[in-house]
């Protein structure tokens, strides 16, 4: 069991006001990995912020360059304790979106941290900043109750995960020695609900597409050309209608995942969707039938038309117009084969009559998942519940998508996601906020879980052997 004295000292952390105060420094760095400029206030986060917080660990430090000129840097920590001791490899994300500054409720400003009751404002606050900030508040209270941690540390932070990770799986790769680990412990995305403490096994990858239907150059007189000239619009409303129907079920069979894995499915028995103030409620009647709201948001495929347009939808003219274009995204689950998937909508499009539309795809991100029945998912959620007075409810994978495969299918660890945020944090949007009491209960159980670790039980896998 966690020590008693620990349990305190994560809880006066957060009661205090200096977590508050420490995430407020963090949100200040304006580090949007979608705008150019960023690149100073990501370098500034790393040095100013981050390094401090590792060599408050013991850690050594290194910056290395990313190996995509599309990326910024990676920055890794190492503490090593002793070769015969457990490796644990953590992982953050330093950059965040665009900060949405004028669009926030009651004047907020982004990079400003601000309290409402029990929501705390700010982007990055949620996602990752306030999540990375919990392992790294634990680790650092685990070292003063003990002195030392009793396992090894790497810590990997990347600052551009909200633009794809690029260069990440390249960087894991030819820094494979260095990353070697027995598990990788990391925070990011959302808890099932607000109230429910959750580890999640992987992510949804994901597909987006273009589909551009490009017949001419201009508009023509609807009433002179009507009935005798190709509307792109109403071609590429048949061609979306032959991809995903009306009711959200997709109808191209290589866009569907293989089935849904009887572990997958007794995972997801009794998990329920959405139920926190401010959730949408999940609409009957949409998506795959046969499956529960649980099933299709974490063990099934989806195809979401993300915008759709032709000609001045505000303004509209009496003429057909020369070009309509939709983007798409699919998300998938681990096991769906994706390698064709441009060729695979191209061919079915063609085959019911659309060969006029363009297909693209513009970005990509693999899927994956830790199994379900790997030893280390069994030990993390044993050991979150003996502090917590409710269920640990572990998901195969996430409905969104993160990193996820860069460590189990690059590295080759099992990957345990404990997520300090909940699904209506608005992390991508204004008024991201991080719960108070997630951040509380948080850092009891990262706290929990490292130092659990610590006492590792003989049936994990040994430890991966590391120089000194």
């Amino acid at each position: 069991m966690i020590p008693e004295n620990l349990v305190q000292r994560a809880e006066e952390y957060v009661d205090s006001g200096a977590f508050f105060a420490d995430l407020s420094a963090m949100v200040a760095y304006p580090t949007e990995s979608t705008r150019p400029h960023s690149y100073l206030a990501v370098k500034a986060y790393l040095d100013e912020i981050l390094v401090p917080a590792l060599t408050q660990l013991g850690c050594s430090v290194a910056e290395y360059a990313n190996p995509d000129p599309s990326g910024g840097p990676f920055l890794v920590g190492t503490r090593v304790e002793s070769p015969e001791l457990p490796t644990l490899l953590c992982y953050g994300h330093a950059d965040v979106v665009d900060g949405h500054a004028g669009q926030w409720s009651n004047g907020r400003d982004p990079w400003t941290l601000t309290a409402d009751g029990d929501r705390w404002y700010g982007r990055g606050a949620a996602d990752n900043k306030g999540q990375h900030l919990v392992n790294l508040a634990a680790l650092r209270l685990l070292l003063a109750e003990q002195g030392s941690l009793g396992f090894n540390l790497t810590f990997l932070f990347e600052t551009g995960e909200e633009i794809g990770s690029p260069g990440l799986a390249a960087f894991a790769a030819a820094h494979r020695e260095e990353l070697r680990a027995d598990v990788l412990i990391a925070s990011d995305g959302p808890r099932l609900d607000a109230t429910t403490p959750t580890l999640f096994l992987g992510a949804r990858g994901g597909v987006r597409l273009l589909l551009d239907v490009d017949l001419r150059p201009d508009a023509y007189h609807s009433g002179n050309w009507g009935g005798l000239l190709r509307n792109p619009a109403t071609t590429l409303a048949g061609a979306l209608a032959s991809l995903v129907d009306g009711h959200g079920r997709i109808q191209v069979p290589a866009l569907r995942p293989p089935g849904l894995p009887d572990q997958v499915r007794e995972a997801l028995t009794g998990v329920a969707v959405g139920g926190s103030p401010g959730d949408p409620v999940p609409d009957e009647g949409w998506g795959e039938p046969g499956l529960t709201p649980a099933e299709r948001l974490y063990g099934w495929n989806t195809l979401e038309v993300l915008s759709l347009g032709s000609a001045d939808i505000d303004h509209p003219v009496n003429a057909i117009p020369g070009r309509a274009r939709a983007v798409l995204q699919l998300r998938y689950v681990a096991g769906t084969e994706v390698s064709r998937v441009r060729e695979a909508i191209a061919e079915h499009l063609a085959a019911h009559g659309y060969p006029m539309v363009e297909v693209t795809v513009h970005r990509s991100f693999p899927a994956g998942r830790t199994p379900l029945d790997d030893p280390w998912v069994d030990w993390a959620r044993t050991t979150l519940e003996q502090v917590t007075d409710r269920p640990v409810a572990v998901l195969p994978n996430i409905g969104g998508s993160l990193p996820h495969h860069v460590f189990t299918d690059i590295l080759g660890l099992p990957a345990l996601w404990l997520p300090h945020s909940y699904p209506g944090c608005l992390q991508h949007a204004p008024d991201e906020h991080l719960l108070g009491a997630i951040a509380r209960e948080g850092i009891v159980l990262a706290a929990t879980l490292f130092h659990a670790l610590g006492h590792a039980p003989a049936h994990l896998p040994l430890p991966v052997p590391r120089s000194a």
